[in-house]
């Protein structure tokens, strides 16, 4: 068994390793001639899978550790009989984490979102848990999801409607076809509908909204507080909107270290079950999830004081802020010569972010407060 995999997937020398030989290459090169005598390929969604790439390879299993798939050509596996497997979920609350985050910069506080109403456009995975946690945060909310019913979600509204709130966040895969394809969903006629003051948020794939009308909307109005973690033509972005825009982060929304591993993970498990069915003897060692997520140092968060004891989101901002990310982000675009190549290097050498689960409340932090704070995902001190 040979097995290829992108370099940047964490912990595949350790996890994959385990299961034959192992190659590893950086997903954008990885090339048709790499995979001949490859088994087993596994991506991120930086590699199109397709019938030019694996037309003469040995390949019969591809895993992507994302949970985006419009970078696997479906149809040609299905032909082929390659198996396939993606991780959807995997970084779910690392996206919603990213939401808060960039919600708590904008608002600096609570209150200020209490009286907005968030639509949120995609209810998958993500946009669940977005719903349930800003719920929890005493949000009002609405989606917009036409393939959900009213007896799945009682939020339900047209776009027309999500997109005539005062917040609107975006997670929807990338399609092409079908009766509701979100390529250039939010396009030049809707972004001109937005009210003055919108504030955008788009952590799901950066087609879905048409990059030149927004930037045409910016440099005419500059009338939007805009959130942009995804672009299109990645790697190669739009850099005056990237200066148009309120924060910008290079598609790192999902990369929580927690939320990568369990993507590892999850394609791990399902090429174990391949391999199963290929050789029904074969023993494979087991692996712990668990034990592929080492502690926090430091892993109590700092009490922030009674001026702000109702403020759930001073403990976010702890956690995880996206300022940071923004500040570092146009920094090192601004100052390479080669942008589009910085931009894979950041995501490559992105620095470990924990989610909200490894950080315990402060022992002085009570009530309903600290109820809020468990319900985010925090943990309990005692």
């Amino acid at each position: 068994m040979k097995i290829l995999a992108d370099e940047n997937i964490p912990m595949a020398r350790e996890v994959f390793g385990s299961l034959g030989e192992l190659v590893l290459k950086p997903g954008r090169t990885i090339s048709a001639q790499d995979l001949l005598d490859v088994d087993a390929l596994i991506v991120r969604s930086v590699t199109r899978v397709n019938e030019s790439l694996l037309r003469n390879s040995s390949v019969s299993f591809v895993g992507t550790c994302t949970i985006g798939i419009d970078h696997l050509d479906l149809d040609y596996f299905q032909n082929t009989h390659i198996q396939w497997a993606s991780a959807p979920g995997c970084n779910a609350t690392s996206v919603v984490e990213y939401v808060l985050s960039a919600l708590s910069a904008l608002s600096l506080h609570g209150k200020y979102l209490r009286e907005k109403t968030v639509a949120i456009v995609g209810c998958g995975n993500v946009g669940s848990k977005l719903l349930s946690a800003l719920t929890r945060l005493n949000v009002n909310c609405c989606v917009y999801d036409p393939f959900l019913s009213e007896h799945q979600c009682l939020d339900l509204v047209e776009l027309n409607e999500a997109l005539a709130c005062d917040i609107i966040c975006l997670h929807t895969p990338l399609t092409f076809n079908g009766d509701h394809p979100t390529f250039h969903m939010i396009g030049e006629r809707e972004i001109s509908a937005l009210a003055p003051g919108t504030v955008l948020i788009n952590a799901g794939r950066g087609g879905v909204i048409n990059n030149s009308a927004l930037r045409q909307r910016l440099e005419d109005q500059n009338d939007l507080t805009v959130v942009l973690d995804v672009w299109e033509s990645e790697p190669d972005i739009d850099l005056p909107l990237m200066d148009l825009v309120t924060i910008a982060t290079p598609h790192i929304a999902g990369y929580s270290y927690d939320g990568k591993v369990k993507g590892t993970y999850q394609v791990y498990q399902a090429l174990c079950e391949h391999l199963a069915r290929l050789n029904p003897e074969a023993q494979h060692k087991t692996i712990d999830l668990y034990s592929l997520l080492p502690a926090l140092n430091v892993p109590v968060l700092h009490w922030s004081g009674n001026r702000i004891k109702e403020d759930a989101f001073a403990y976010i901002r702890q956690s995880y802020d996206v300022l940071a990310d923004d500040k570092h982000f146009r920094l090192l675009m601004h100052n390479s010569a080669q942008p589009g190549i910085e931009f894979d290097v950041m995501r490559k050498k992105y620095a470990v972010r924990r989610e909200f689960g490894n950080y315990f409340i402060p022992a002085q932090v009570n009530g309903e407060m600290k109820e809020l704070l468990l319900n985010l995902g925090f943990m309990d001190l005692h």
